[in-house]
């Protein structure tokens, strides 16, 4: 935490290409974001590094929701104007101070090293892709600089590469949440799942989003199948020896965990060549491409949000406010990237503020542990000694209202957060192969 003048730049208009945001990117600071009578009122600021896709197909559908939702938030923590609990201005009495970096970038651990070393920040929050937080949990720890990220999903973050976390924090729930609730969302709709099939993008991300789906619906259906699955490269785009295995296989089901521009480029595809209508598609991220498809998404696809984020988010004072407040500064509705960025700046100041500072100790002793509210509900830290969150979460039917031209979600199932994530203390492939032993899901 820093004791210095109030650093303002005025903040340019919403990034619109790859090429502004490159240059938006290189230039740090973005955005007066403290209000004038805070400015005035102190001279305490806390450096903020905040990584995400601001170039490349990732950048448009997350990367930039996820940095328009930090910028909505600086500026309104720094303001004190965030209803309820959070209407005190700045973070344990400090103003943030962001800068900003893209995380589509083949040095990912020189950045990283950068913002702590160079830059000197106070903590970084960051990080979509689960390559990048496989790659960054370690060099946080070795760095001993508090670090949350707000995003990627493997389990094998706290299970398999930090199993002792001190600095590293994620305030969202992980891959295992997504697949068991998904797999429980066709057992509660009744959809048959005979024969199951999976297209995921062969990494992290993709590798134990199938394994956790696959292994679910076998213990939910000790006759179910699996027809076929495939694993192309990330960022592959095309996928048409794919879809020709799966149309093949003739799957009850498809899963998918692809996100981003993958995603869309497989509804895409896929709807042209009959996937949707025969078999059911379940898509775990399929919320960022609800609005931007619009009527292109198929009718009946099962849709996720890593949550209960966007459309599939509780109703309260909190959420209504933020979604009213992006909905004004940028046009559109947030999607989970925006929620789930939200959702780990108001924890940063939950933990600050009970703290009574930004310090880094003081954060982390009051981050490990912590239950607070965000715009999706409650989150707990209740895994990974405190450093891994889980929240309940939802899965809803896509169905495009022609009249109203909007696209909707029906057929909603919640699912408490202690029915899809596993035990303290378990792994999670261990939980779903033991029978989810310990499951709370009334």
């Amino acid at each position: 935490m820093r004791h210095s003048p109030r650093i303002g730049t005025k903040f340019g208009a919403v990034f619109k290409n790859s090429t502004s945001l490159i240059a938006a990117a290189t230039i740090g600071l973005l955005g007066s974001f403290a209000s004038p009578n805070a400015a005035q009122a102190q001279d305490e600021t806390v450096k903020i590094g905040f990584v995400t896709f601001l170039s490349g197909g990732a950048a448009g559908p997350f990367g930039v929701p996820a940095r328009n939702a930090a910028e909505l938030m600086i500026q309104s923590i720094n303001a004190g104007t965030i209803p309820g609990q959070y209407n005190t201005a700045g973070v344990g009495g400090a103003m943030i101070e962001p800068i900003f970096v893209d995380e589509n970038s083949k040095q990912k651990n020189a950045d990283y090293l950068k913002l702590v070393e160079k830059d000197a920040v106070d903590m970084v929050v960051g990080y979509i892709s689960s390559g990048s937080c496989k790659a960054i949990a370690p060099e946080a720890e070795k760095a001993q600089k508090l670090t949350i990220l707000f995003d990627c999903g493997t389990p094998q973050i706290f299970e398999e590469i930090v199993t002792d976390p001190q600095y590293t924090f994620r305030t969202g729930g992980h891959a295992t949440m997504d697949n068991v609730a998904a797999a429980r969302y066709l057992a509660q709709t009744g959809a048959s799942a005979a024969n199951v099939a999976g297209i995921n993008q062969n990494y992290a991300w993709g590798q134990d989003s199938w394994r956790d789906f696959s292994a679910s619906i076998a213990q939910l259906n000790a006759d179910s199948k699996v027809a076929t699955e495939q694993f192309p490269k990330i960022y592959a785009g095309q996928y048409g020896s794919e879809i020709s295995a799966l149309l093949t296989s003739k799957p009850d089901v498809i899963h998918s965990s692809f996100w981003g521009g993958d995603m869309e480029a497989f509804i895409i595809q896929g709807s042209a060549r009959g996937i949707f209508e025969r078999s059911k598609v379940v898509l775990t991220t399929g919320e960022t491409a609800m609005h931007r498809l619009g009527a292109q998404m198929p009718d009946g696809t099962i849709i996720g949000a890593r949550g209960p984020h966007g459309d599939l988010a509780p109703q309260s004072e909190l959420n209504d406010w933020f979604r009213k407040a992006y909905f004004d500064r940028f046009g559109t509705l947030p999607t989970y990237p925006s929620y789930k960025m939200a959702q780990a700046l108001l924890g940063v100041k939950a933990a600050a503020d009970k703290a009574g500072s930004a310090d880094q100790d003081a954060v982390i002793g009051a981050l490990k542990g912590l239950e607070w509210e965000g715009p999706s509900g409650t989150v707990s830290m209740a895994l990974a000694n405190g450093h891994q969150a889980i929240q309940d979460t939802a899965y809803g039917t896509y169905k495009y209202d022609k009249d109203a031209g909007k696209a909707t979600l029906v057929d909603v199932v919640r699912f408490p957060a202690e029915c899809v994530n596993p035990p303290a203390g378990i792994n999670s492939i261990d939980w779903i192969n033991g029978g989810f032993e310990g499951a709370k899901c009334e």
